[in-house]
């Protein structure tokens, strides 16, 4: 069993929208609770959207208490309602595969809409339904943030939002994470199994606060990274909760 330390842990409770830290975070076999529980789709496309392709999503800041969504976005004012299921369900598109969604009714599709530029519908996914990957969560060693920061030019321990990772973890050894596959990991209260290293996107080249695109970390990590068969680079790495428990900060 290897006792993690964690040096954050966070999620965003809106697919796309910033991750945020959190001093608790409950961890369940379907991965953080509130991770990603609601998100955003075009109903024309019958698509989830994706923040590659829809980079303002990293600029709103959201948060849900129960059924009450808070939801910041920049110049407009903040808005705090309930989401209210209206008994509808539509089946959208996610990377390729189907995904079941509810959708709700409240003000927040409106003001999101406006800020993306686009009509938008809020809606509930089931656990784990739009994670990359699958049920469980994410985690990425401060080594690792290091090293590419080192190769970068980056203070990329402080900006390891842009990685979206569930649990940032204290490492002496870069990329010591991906050799944990199979191995027992413990975190707070709870158990988890490491699983296989993360592909990375371009998403990480996006800054985690204005959601411009303002470095090339995708490119730096491919040039000295292993590659997976569609050329994409490893950092982070997978895990399955096996024991729930709470990660508190």
């Amino acid at each position: 069993m290897i006792d993690l330390t964690v040096r954050s842990a966070g999620y965003a409770p809106v697919k796309g929208t910033a991750h945020r830290p959190y001093d608790v975070v409950d961890l369940t076999p379907a991965g953080a609770v509130g991770d990603r529980g609601l998100c955003l789709v075009d109903l024309e496309q019958h698509r989830v959207l994706r923040t590659i392709q829809n980079p303002r999503l990293l600029t709103v800041l959201a948060r849900r208490d129960g059924d009450v969504l808070a939801v910041t976005v920049p110049d407009a004012d903040p808005l705090e309602a309930p989401v209210t299921p209206t008994g509808e369900t539509v089946t959208c598109d996610y990377w390729g595969r189907p995904v079941d969604l509810a959708v709700v009714d409240g003000p927040h599709a409106a003001l999101l809409g406006e800020h993306l530029g686009k009509r938008v519908t809020l809606t509930v996914a089931p656990p784990a339904a739009v994670l990359f990957g699958g049920a469980g969560i994410t985690v990425v060693g401060t080594a690792s943030l290091r090293d590419l920061g080192e190769r970068t030019g980056l203070d990329l321990v402080e900006e390891s939002a842009r990685f979206r990772a569930t649990l940032v973890v204290e490492t002496d050894e870069p990329y010591v994470e991906e050799g944990w596959l199979g191995r027992e990991l413990r975190a707070g209260s709870a158990t988890l199994r490491a699983g296989v290293p993360i592909p990375r996107c371009a998403v990480i080249d996006h800054s985690p606060v204005s959601g411009q695109k303002d470095v090339r970390l995708l490119k730096a990590l491919a040039s000295f990274r292993p590659l997976n068969g569609a050329g994409e680079p490893a950092f982070g790495i997978y895990a399955q909760v096996t024991g729930a428990g709470a990660v508190i900060r």
